[in-house]
């Protein structure tokens, strides 16, 4: 239930400013979508969007080759077409004609199109180790005697050094943003300030802890589904109110068009106790919710820890602590059911390749404590020491989990770690168990079944378990050079059951994209890797 007193409050103080609050009018007649960044932004540049808070306003700015509809579907952008030719290694893009950077006195003749020369630049800044891109990784799949070339204006060759079909999914990828050279090379630090893009929406002003505006690209080339030049919109604002409890009031007061994700500051107002709206705001709001590209797991250490054996290296423990515990009651209580449990494998739902529920691990504690006596525990006999790591923010589900493998004869002790000494502990090996999850970086399950494939158990891979199966390496290799889609899926799928079999991992939970908006906001969809696309939005009365 929600707390009806706070709701009260909330109500008076809403029926207060409800009748100056804004509507789709701001700026004299202009239509402005405003948003809020409590984390603040710190550069506007592709070649640096690692985390969300960049690639949001990025991705307003900017455009690749490709880019993803809600379905994760890889569709044309600034490439109307392409082939994939060489068994895999080659792939030829067709470019636009139409496609102008905003203009600007920075470019020559203060406007012109885009040509695949600018895509060799741009790829070419990535992989710059003076300009040292976060992204510099997604080319490591590239032939590195031929890489990228112009054919010529409107044709851009790409040479890998093997088939790897999850690629044009990379390409998606804000690092992949076209940026025009000559803007790059005579602003030098300041493009990350004042960019010159392609995007729906263009850089207007940046004042450091107040405000972003962007405005509408007047000659953006993409229209909608009956021939209306995109984007609807005529501004976005983003402010950067740090204060979550201030940020809340100010959507209220309808000063912002949404809110992302459910902060303890807000949570018990906007939420019933299972996760709805609260029936309250009904008439103001609508949650608008999305499975999100991201696992949260236990990860467990398959190799000895500092040179010596450890109890869950047995597997049949491992499977014991995966039947044991309740994943459906831990979502209930500790999440507000805001995310589905884990009772499938690591690849979450949204993505092809992702199991049912049921394949994975159910709440079985008959079966756990069967499994534990086959490992050789009962009675008086139990296994340890067993010490999971967490950081702060995960404490209360790994007490709850504590709990739950105490009832049936698994005793765990808790470590709770900083973020900074957690993160370099778990990539070199020297947590015995551990809590991790993992966000997609691309839309395709192999994301996830990397961390898995034996080459990336290093410190700078992400086999953070230390997984090794010789089978399960040799579907992977089979895997990523499958070109026909259902049989590489399906592949995937026997993965990722090898890997519930074999339990390097305790699947927790699957994440949700969680947002609030007004009821006057239209086109506001989300997405299972929670973009944010604008160029879709309207306003109404």
């Amino acid at each position: 239930m929600y707390r009806r007193a706070g709701t009260i409050i909330i109500l008076i103080f809403s029926l207060l400013v409800i009748s100056c609050a804004g509507t789709e009018t701001d700026h004299a007649g202009k239509t402005v979508f405003r948003y809020n960044e409590s984390k603040g932004i710190t550069t506007l540049d592709p070649a640096f969007a690692r985390n969300q808070t960049i690639i949001w306003p990025v991705s307003q700015l900017f455009n690749g080759l490709v880019q993803l509809n809600d379905s994760l579907r890889v569709e044309p952008c600034i490439a109307h077409s392409w082939e994939i030719e060489n068994n895999g290694t080659l792939y030829r893009f067709h470019l636009r004609r139409d496609v102008l950077f905003h203009s600007s006195p920075l470019l020559n003749a203060g406007q012109r199109r885009v040509t695949a020369h600018d895509f060799v630049y741009s790829f070419s800044r990535i992989l710059d180790p003076e300009v040292a891109s976060p992204g510099s990784w997604i080319f490591d799949y590239l032939d590195p005697g031929k890489m990228f070339r112009a054919e010529d204006d409107s044709t851009l060759l790409v040479y890998l050094k093997e088939p790897f079909p999850p690629f044009l999914s990379i390409l998606a990828m804000p690092y992949c943003s076209v940026v025009p050279e000559e803007v790059v090379e005579n602003t030098g630090t300041d493009f990350a300030h004042a960019p010159i893009g392609t995007g729906p929406f263009r850089f207007q002003h940046w004042s450091a802890d107040e405000k972003l505006v962007l405005l509408k690209n007047t000659e953006y080339f993409e229209q909608d589904d009956v021939g209306v030049q995109l984007p609807y919109m005529d501004a976005v604002s983003i402010t950067f109110i740090k204060d979550k409890q201030s940020e809340f009031l100010e959507f209220l007061k309808g000063n912002l068009d949404f809110l992302s994700g459910v902060h303890i500051a807000y949570k018990d107002e906007l939420l019933t106790g299972s996760g709805k709206l609260n029936p309250a705001y009904a008439d103001r709001f609508r949650l608008l919710t999305e499975p999100y590209l991201n696992t949260e797991y236990l990860g467990i250490l398959q190799e000895d820890l500092n040179g010596e054996p450890h109890v869950l290296q047995d597997r049949l423990l491992r499977q014991a602590i995966n039947y044991g515990f309740d994943r459906n009651k831990m979502m209930l209580y500790l999440r507000n059911n805001l995310g589905y449990p884990a009772n499938a494998g690591m690849i979450p739902p949204g993505l092809a390749g992702h199991l049912e529920q049921g394949e994975g691990y159910v709440f079985n504690p008959d079966l756990a404590m069967e499994l534990l006596r086959q490992a050789g525990y009962g009675g008086d006999i139990q296994p340890g020491p067993i010490v999971l790591t967490t950081t702060s923010d995960y404490l209360d589900l790994c007490e709850f989990i504590q709990f739950e493998l105490n009832k049936i004869g698994i005793p765990v002790e808790i470590n709770v770690s900083t973020g900074a000494s957690f993160r370099n502990l778990v990539a070199n090996g020297n947590l015995q168990f551990f809590r991790g999850s993992w966000i997609a970086d691309y839309a395709d399950a192999e994301n996830y079944l990397a961390l898995f494939y034996t080459p990336n158990r290093t410190p700078d891979g992400p086999n953070y378990s230390r997984f090794s199966s010789v089978e399960f390496d040799r579907l992977y290799k089979t895997a990523i050079g499958e070109p026909n889609e259902e049989d590489r899926i399906e592949l995937y799928r026997k993965m990722d059951s090898l890997v519930m079999a074999e339990s390097p991992v305790i699947p927790l939970f699957y994440d949700m994209v969680v947002r609030f908006a007004p009821l006057n906001i239209e086109g506001f969809s989300p997405n299972p890797m929670n973009n944010l696309v604008l160029k879709f939005v309207r306003k109404t009365n």
